[in-house]
């Protein structure tokens, strides 16, 4: 939507296997929105296309772009940084246009300081039961890890409610049904 106003920063979060990236994908799809550029640290994954989420770089380039503040956020997450680039999403936002960033709970804090007319979204798992056969279905993790990323489950969903960071809560049980009440919510937002 190129319509000569600022556009909508949406920012997503919520746990690992919660299906963020799935939502994301769609979301982006659905709405149009354009996905905010990261650089992280982590190696890329099979899925990842260099360039259209992410770009990778090493530990020094990363702290080379910090201090040349080049980032909206950034965090340290399971031991790799992230960072949300600057200057695109300011110029999508410039352009009228719809940005998303999927980022972390700490990310989606700093957000909200620099633009508080952003909307933060937060991504619930239907129930503890589901995230763990959720994260042990991905394939990805040892179990000692699983076993930290559902600790750290319940600290993010915690630190969520009590950060006031983001309008928008959802139970991810069904993709369809959570994006078609993402996109409905959205909507209700920008009245």
């Amino acid at each position: 939507m190129e319509n000569g106003t600022q556009g909508l920063l949406i920012f997503v979060s919520g746990p690992s296997g919660v299906g963020k990236s799935t939502v994301c994908n769609r979301l982006a799809k659905d709405l149009p929105a354009q996905f905010a550029l990261s650089a992280t640290t982590r190696a890329g994954k099979p899925q990842d296309q260099w360039g259209k989420k992410y770009i990778f770089v090493n530990e020094n380039e990363f702290q080379q772009r910090v201090a040349n503040n080049e980032f909206l956020e950034y965090a340290r997450v399971f031991g790799h940084w992230y960072g949300t680039l600057r200057q695109p999403v300011l110029d999508a936002l410039a352009m009228g246009r719809t940005v998303l960033l999927e980022i972390d709970i700490q990310g989606g804090i700093q957000i909200v300081k620099m633009f508080p007319q952003a909307v933060g979204v937060f991504i619930l798992p239907p129930g503890e039961e589901e995230l763990t056969r959720r994260l042990r279905e991905r394939g990805r993790d040892e179990p000692e890890v699983i076993e930290t990323r559902l600790r750290q489950a319940k600290q993010e969903i915690a630190m969520a409610e009590q950060s006031g960071a983001y309008r928008i809560k959802v139970v991810n049980r069904v993709l369809d049904e959570t994006i078609a009440e993402l996109i409905s919510q959205l909507k209700a937002v920008q009245r």
